[in-house]
């Protein structure tokens, strides 16, 4: 059955990449929605540095790993506080309070620049993209804001032969093409966003690419598809220092089905969390978060599996760890970033 189900798990993810390469898909995308949308570039007062690790189907030789790193920085003298290469600051109210949510003010206009770095690594094929992103941020009224963003880079997909066992060791699939491979890649996207609630849409990957393993193109069609995003959250508050954060995100990927996460974080006060999420038709996730101090903080993540492959997997792990460079409020917990 293992066997069986081994073969059957890389025969989907061959077709998955054949047909409609996907970028990574991320329990805790809530904590990083850099990774989603470049809209967010910049949304914080602060230098905002993420890193993470995803481990997923564990047990099951060849699951996909995912590691990644981001930042992003904001500009604007205006910006409140001042903007995150300054010396000076005086915003120290918990972000989870009440009385930031009445006393909140939409940010200036301001800019935001980041980078992100992701690697994933499915069987004998791993793919790395390398994006700077831009973001700006608009107050459009007095409590909300909209921003839009960009992200541009290059993409990297290889292909370890070594790894492949073929009847035919000169399998025309493989055989005389190019098994690594650097393409263009870009995105964009858009933010509302104010003191209690998000909305996003973002189109990634918007350079459909060939990646063609063979020289001859009828044996392999593999090419990448735009993928379109819609993502949003709110904050209900129990009591002034606790609040209850459901968030959802939805994928459009042709010519795979319409899938959707839907994330529900408890967080007490601005030191720690725990919460709960569910992907339709893959996995089942329990998490929690710790706000260590003003400086970094760290979450983890565990996936159940709930398809077929819950026999032979042992789950997924997803660890993030967060460090807030030149936080000058000494806020230990993200104001914007839910």
């Amino acid at each position: 059955m293992k066997r069986l189900l081994l073969v059957v798990f890389t025969s989907a993810l061959t077709l998955q990449v054949a047909i409609a390469q996907q970028k990574p898909q991320y329990t805790q995308y809530v904590l990083n929605n850099m990774l989603i949308n470049p809209a967010v570039t910049g949304i914080e007062n602060y230098i905002d540095i993420k890193t993470g690790y995803r481990s997923q189907w564990t047990g099951l030789q060849g699951a996909p790993v995912t590691s990644y790193i981001t930042g992003s920085i904001p500009f604007g003298s205006d910006f409140v506080g001042g903007d995150a290469a300054a010396l000076s600051g005086g915003n120290d109210a918990n972000p989870y309070s009440r009385l930031y949510t009445q006393n909140y003010e939409a940010s200036a206009p301001h800019h935001g620049l980041g980078f992100m770095a992701v690697s994933d690594q499915a069987g004998p094929i791993s793919t790395t993209n390398l994006d700077l992103t831009y973001a700006y941020h608009l107050g459009l009224t007095s409590t909300f804001n909209l921003a839009v963003g960009v992200e541009t880079g290059l993409n990297h997909i290889s292909l370890n032969t070594s790894e492949l066992i073929l009847e035919n060791p000169l399998d025309p699939a493989i055989a005389n093409g190019s098994n690594s491979q650097w393409k263009p890649d870009l995105g964009v996207g858009v933010w509302g966003y104010s003191s209690n609630y998000f909305f996003g849409i973002s189109a990634l990957q918007l350079l459909s690419q060939n990646q063609y393993f063979s020289t001859k193109n009828s044996v392999n069609q593999a090419k990448t598809v735009p993928q379109f995003l819609v993502s949003g959250g709110f904050k209900v508050f129990l009591t002034d220092d606790v609040t209850l954060l459901p968030s959802t995100l939805v994928k459009f990927i042709k010519p795979l089905p319409v899938t959707y996460d839907v994330n529900m974080k408890l967080a007490f006060k601005d030191r720690f969390w725990i919460g709960g999420a569910y992907r339709n038709g893959d996995a089942v996730a329990g998490m929690f978060g710790l706000n260590i101090s003003s400086l970094i903080n760290i979450s983890y993540s565990y996936d159940y599996t709930t398809s077929a492959l819950r026999t032979v997997s042992n789950g997924t792990h997803e660890i993030v760890i967060g460090i807030m460079l030149n936080n000058r409020d000494h806020l230990i917990a993200p104001a914007h970033s839910f």
